[in-house]
This record gives structure tokens, sequence and C-alpha cells, in this order.
């Protein structure tokens, strides 16, 4: 579990400031984990608003101003997480590491859930963290300071170039990391390459956005 002791604008201490802490949620919502290592898990997920990264295959564009999403506190939440039943949270974006997640991820495991973060990596690492799942985009690249905890590295495929880059990532990475790439899902020309190179390269296995196959959120 990831957990770095951040100076924070806030007393990690006081439950009141922890459950007042408030995000730019996009969405939160009780589903399946469509892709990764933890595919078909039950999952709550929590999107918060604001990227700086900006991919132009993403499919969730609406999350990148934080400006256009309400303000929501940590213990709302929490509590929405809690009565949904799930045992595991996935907190992603938009860039969750633009925010201190510190009092959403403390709050969620003492509430008994287990804690993953998506990320492109290219902000510091914050929060009390179970799962680091990283997809390192060239165009803004991760920091350093966020490999030794990395435990996916899912890396979006469209050509050669993105091969190469996969390998330069995964460099940094510590020896038991889950190393998957993922075709772009509008881009399945880049299937065969894909499945060509994980042949040759059999450290490698292959993530699918399943959830868009069995059409769940």
């Amino acid at each position: 579990m990831f957990k770095k002791e951040k100076a924070a604008k806030i007393n990690l201490e006081d439950t009141n400031e922890l459950d007042l802490f408030e995000y730019p949620l996009m969405e939160d919502f009780y589903t399946i984990q469509g892709e990764g290592s933890h595919t078909g898990r039950p999952a709550y997920f929590i999107r918060t608003a604001g990227c700086d990264v900006n991919c132009w295959w993403c499919d969730v564009k609406d999350s990148w101003d934080e400006e256009k999403h309400p303000r929501v506190k940590t213990e709302e939440i929490v509590k929405r997480a809690v009565e949904s039943g799930a045992e595991f949270a996935v907190i992603t974006g938009g860039e969750p590491l633009l925010h201190n997640l510190e009092p959403l991820t403390i709050r969620l495991k003492q509430a008994g859930l287990q804690t993953h973060i998506e990320t492109s990596g290219s902000s510091p690492l914050t929060g009390q963290l179970d799962w680091i799942t990283l997809s390192p985009k060239r165009f803004k690249k991760p920091l350093d300071e966020v490999f030794p905890y990395v435990d996916e590295l899912k890396v979006v495929v469209l050509t050669n170039k993105d091969l190469a880059w996969a390998e330069e990532n995964a460099k940094k990475c510590p020896s038991n990391t889950q190393l998957l790439l993922q075709p772009e899902w509008d881009t399945p020309k880049s299937i065969p390459l894909i499945v060509e190179y994980v042949k040759k390269n059999p450290q490698w296995g292959i993530s699918l956005q399943t959830h868009k196959f069995i059409n769940v959120p």
C-alpha cells in the first residue's frame, strides 16, 4: 500500500476536517471494473474533475474542466460508496492527482474499502493507496517519484511508438509490476500490432475495455 506523508493544508488527525474537504466531482457510481488487472471486479468509481493531460482519445473529456462540476465533501462521497456495498473504490478522472487525495483515501479506508487509483502519474502522489495503475502519456510524462509505487502499468497503444514508450516506462517500474497494453477503443487496427508484440514479449499482457462490450458505465 502506498502511504506517503505530504505537507497538507488540513490536519489529517482531525476527522471533521477530513470529512469537510471537498473535491470537484464529475460522477461517482457503483459498477464493474472494465479494464486492467481488476477486470470484472465490482467497484465504486469516483471520477474527479480537472485534467492537465488532455489525451485526444479521452472518452470523458467532460471531466477536464473542474469548474463545470460541483464540489462534494469527502463525507458525502464516502457515504455513497459505503451505501453501495462496494469493497473496492477506484479513483479516476480527469487526473485525480491534481487533488490532495489524503482525506478521501483515509476516510475510504477507515470505512473498510480498498483504494485504487488510475493516473497518468504527471502530478505528485498523495493518499493511502492499495493499488496504483499508471497509464503514462508521452505528451505529459510521469514523474520519476511515481514509478517505485506502480502496481500496474497500462499503456494505450496506437502505433509502434507507443510500444517503445511502454518499454521505456516498464524499465522504471518494480520487477513485480503487472505490464499491460491496451488498444485505443476507436482505432482497433492496433489490436494485431499488440497481439504480435505480446506473443514475442510475454512479460506483457493485454487489457481490453470490457465495460464497453457489455455496456456498463
